[in-house]
């Protein structure tokens, strides 16, 4: 098996795929587009990226490429996020600090707290920031532990995240949807097309009247026009399920669209 993932090693997407399939093979990649098109172009297997994080939020690239493209989601990963700040410098040659948009933003209190005058500079990765750190003592990267072992950095500061709850949710996108196990999440996208009041009311009652658990509910611009949403929406349950199959064919007839893009094992 092969993964495709976000590079270079020491990433909280390699993590992911790890615990994911300790055992599979790992092709690394630039940013969240590659790592998708990688298995679009049939060079991987399974890729996994994230989708949305307990203080950020979604990861608004994901979700556009999941309506975009045809995708289907076999699996997800939950990862806990420990940020370290790493470098082969001392604290007072740092010059600049880097790492994703994600991390910088997750750790922006500590960072204005003790460095106030420091450059800042968004990466493509956590890992590449550790890359680049380990080329300069001007240059300190927000990464993981793993990071400062693969590339020979210093631990400066651990657990540096404004909050020590700090959580990813990864999603593999596969080529199936693998069986129901009893414990399954689906995940699907809704366009009203025509709304009007109590619309989105309606279809969540289809669900609400089934009792089924909705555990996300998140709107999406769609791009063409200004108050133009797309609804992205996680449910507990398999599309297999009787109970899930009735709820979506009542809301496909009230909806201008509906896309299905898996149904997939919770996460452990």
């Amino acid at each position: 098996m092969i993964i495709g993932t976000l590079g270079p090693q020491g990433s909280f997407s390699e993590k992911a795929a790890k615990q994911w399939n300790n055992e599979a093979k790992l092709h690394y990649y630039d940013d969240i587009f590659d790592t998708v098109d990688a298995l679009l172009r049939n060079e991987v297997d399974y890729s996994i990226v994230p989708i949305e994080n307990s203080i950020e939020g979604s990861i608004t690239l994901t979700l556009d490429l999941l309506m975009e493209q045809q995708l289907i989601i076999t699996g997800e990963v939950i990862v806990q996020i420990e940020h370290c700040l790493l470098s082969i410098g001392k604290r007072h040659e740092i010059k600049v600090i880097m790492s994703i948009p994600q991390a910088l933003s997750q750790c922006k209190k500590y960072i204005k707290k003790n460095f106030k005058k420091i450059e800042v500079r968004s990466t493509l990765s956590t890992s590449h920031a550790a890359k680049l750190a380990s080329e300069s003592k001007e240059i300190a990267a927000i990464a993981s532990r793993e990071s400062a072992m693969i590339y020979g950095l210093e631990i400066l500061d651990e657990n540096i995240q404004d909050m020590n709850e700090n959580f990813t949710r990864f999603i593999v996108i596969g080529k199936a949807v693998p069986p129901p196990t009893g414990n399954d999440n689906t995940s699907l996208i809704v366009y009203l097309e025509k709304n009007r009041p109590g619309a989105l009311y309606e279809i969540l009652g289809e669900f609400a009247n089934k009792g089924i658990d909705l555990t996300k509910i998140e709107s999406r611009p769609t791009k063409k026009a200004l108050g133009d949403y797309l609804f992205y929406i996680d449910l507990k349950g398999h599309i297999e399920d009787r109970i899930i199959k009735d709820a979506l064919g009542k809301v496909k007839g009230k909806v201008g669209m509906l896309k299905i893009l898996g149904s997939y094992p919770a996460a452990k």
